[in-house]
Formats: C-alpha cells, structure tokens, sequence
C-alpha cells in the first residue's frame, strides 16, 4: 500500500519532496492541498507541474475512509460511520452550532478504558488510529459541509469520539500540530478539546507539548463510585486527578470543562450534585451535564428532564458554571459507538466474501 501523505506533517513533506529534487515551496504547495483545500487527489494540485502529480500519484496516495453509513436528524446533526482500509469500522459527528459547526473526532477503533456505561467500551480496543485517519475526519466533514453548501464554518474539534486521546498520544499530538498550524488547517488552538478519562502522566506531557482545551470526564464526584462506572478511577484518584487538572496551563486564562453524564439513580441525585460541588469548588471549571444517551444493550437509563435542572441549579447555586449539552442525535445513534455497533451485527460487514471497497473516493455520496 502506497504511503499517505495525510500522515505526514510539512516539514516532512518538503524533505520528502526534496528528496524527489523539488523545491522547498512545492511541498508548501502540497501541504496546503491536503490540509486547507482537503484535496481528494493529486490531480486537483492544479498549481503543481503535471510530471510532479503524475509522481506523487505513483509513489503517494491520499485515501480517505469510506463512508458506509450516515444519519441526520432535522436539527443537522450528522454521525458518519466509517470503514477503514483493515475493515475496521470508526465514527465521527459533525454537530451545528449557533454560528459554527462542531466535529467530535476518534482516535482510536474501540476502546480499552472500559467504562461500563459506553458502548463502545463493549467492543473492546482494536487499535490506534494512523494520523491519517484522525485527520481524514476533518477533510470528510469539511467535504459533506461544501456539498451540502453550508455557510456556517467548521470551526471545533473535539476529540471525544471513540477511544481515549491521550492512550494514542503521538499520533494525538501531531494531528493536533497540523490541525493548528496556520499553513494547514489552521484551527485555532482554544477550538481544540482534548477529552481523557484521567490519565494523568499523558496529560502532564500534553501539558508541555501542546497545551490546549481540556475536558475531564469525570462522571461521579467520589472515587467508590467512579471506579464502579469507570476502571480507570483505580489507578488515579480523584484528588490526583483534580491537582493534574490544576496544573494543566488554561488556554488563553479559560476553563477546563468538567465532563459529567448523568445516569438514572447512579448518579444523578442532589447528595451527588452536594459531592461534586464540593470537589470543584472555587476552581475555574466549566461542568458540561450530559444526560445519558440510553442503548438498548446496556443497563442504564435518561434521568428525568426535572432531575438535570435539580442538578444544574444546585451547581450553579454554588457558583459553579454549569451548562447542559442540549440532546442531539437521539435519534440517530449519536452516543459514542451506537452507529458502529448497529453496523457490526450486519452480514454486511461480516462475510469474507465481500471485497474492501477503494477508499480514496471522493464522499460525494454523503447525503
């Protein structure tokens, strides 16, 4: 399989380039192609001289994930269901905003944190995701939105999809470098969430590489039941987790965003909301309430609406902001790996017999 040049970042594309006697400003010319431009070919490179396209094309290729499912709902959201070159299946969602659109990336295909109200956490983990799939998110989601001749800019990434970010921290940290960088994708780095369960020692490098946005889920506000909904909680406390949150810079002196998804009688009580408020109190912190996304294979349940704005109003009580992330997608299997596991039980993607599609096609199916 020919290399991606989606893996790589601009200065290895100029040497690479200067390796085949081209000069410096000609790998400028192909990073800006396949970052800002989201270039599904080397054909459209229509800047560069047609021998240096026919020889990129024989030696590179620049494939994206297939989109083998998409779903929308009447508010825009869209989740992608996506089949890699292993046929290993990820998803990504492009989420409308008041004046912008959000995309919620994964980093990897499964999960190995094993959080017990997760979907994907079910699968179990397969593998990382190349830099080249990371990104390739973005270049399909940017894709779907000129098809669909979206005026609103894609302006977040998230990185809250499948998998933990900082479990895949190198490849993490180079998507993040060539999606802020002003000659690629140029995404400012405030618009740059980072989401971890708590892995602490992977934060602290984040925090010297690439300081950004944070989001720490936290999903419990005492250590007995956090480690039983999530079986990281028993490596790192909650009080290491709150010091590592501590000294993670603030981009541009704002808030760490406190993830914290709201589960019917486990943990969405005011003794909870008490508990929490405590933990956070006098902390710059944002808490994002996210009332859980309910799966039929899983044994949790939506707390009521009036349970949430109990909850809300006792945060914000305490002088703690509070926000909930208004439902979107319930009814297109938006919660993390509810496309994908409704895509893995078919035949389809099961029998051997059926070929691997060609995967640098252009998305212009997606409707």
């Amino acid at each position: 399989m020919k290399p991606n040049l989606r893996n790589l970042s601009l200065e290895e594309i100029k040497n690479l380039l200067q390796d085949l006697g081209e000069p410096p400003f000609r790998g400028e010319q192909v990073y800006h192609w396949i970052t800002c431009k989201s270039a599904l070919s080397f054909e459209e490179m229509t800047n560069l001289p047609r021998t240096l396209r026919k020889k990129l094309e024989e030696n590179f290729c620049l494939d994206l994930p297939l989109v083998v499912n998409s779903q929308s709902d009447e508010e825009g959201t869209t989740k992608f269901a996506l089949l890699l070159s292993d046929g290993e299946i990820i998803e990504t969602v492009l989420i409308p905003e008041r004046d912008h659109f959000t995309l919620c990336v994964s980093t990897q295909v499964g999960c190995a944190m094993g959080c017990r109200f997760c979907l994907t956490a079910k699968t179990g983990f397969k593998r990382n995701l190349e830099v080249y799939e990371i990104l390739s998110q973005v270049v399909i989601a940017k894709k779907y939105l000129k098809t669909k001749q979206e005026k609103l800019p894609l302006r977040n990434i998230v990185f809250m999809g499948m998998g933990e970010p900082l479990a895949n921290y190198s490849n993490l940290l180079k998507s993040l470098r060539i999606l802020e960088d002003k000659k690629g994708f140029g995404f400012s780095r405030k618009r740059l969430t980072v989401s971890t369960a708590g892995l602490i020692p992977e934060m602290e490098r984040l925090a010297k590489d690439f300081p950004t946005a944070l989001a720490l889920s936290l999903h419990a506000p005492d250590d007995e039941l956090r480690q039983k909904l999530m079986p990281i909680a028993r490596k790192f406390s909650l009080a290491e987790l709150i010091k590592a949150l501590e000294r993670f810079p603030r981009v541009k002196k704002g808030r760490h965003t406190i993830e914290y998804t709201l589960i019917k009688g486990i943990n969405d009580s005011l003794r909870e909301a008490a508990s929490l408020a405590k933990l956070l109190k006098g902390f710059p912190v944002k808490v994002n309430l996210i009332p859980y996304n309910p799966h039929p294979d899983l044994p949790f349940e939506r707390p009521d609406e009036s349970a949430v704005e109990r909850f809300q109003k006792y945060l914000l009580s305490e002088g703690i902001l509070t926000t909930v992330r208004k439902s979107k997608g319930l009814k297109i299997s938006a919660a993390c790996g509810q496309l994908r596991g409704k895509l893995l039980k078919k035949s389809y993607f099961q029998t051997p017999a059926i070929e691997k599609p060609h995967l640098g096609q252009s998305p212009s199916s997606l409707s």
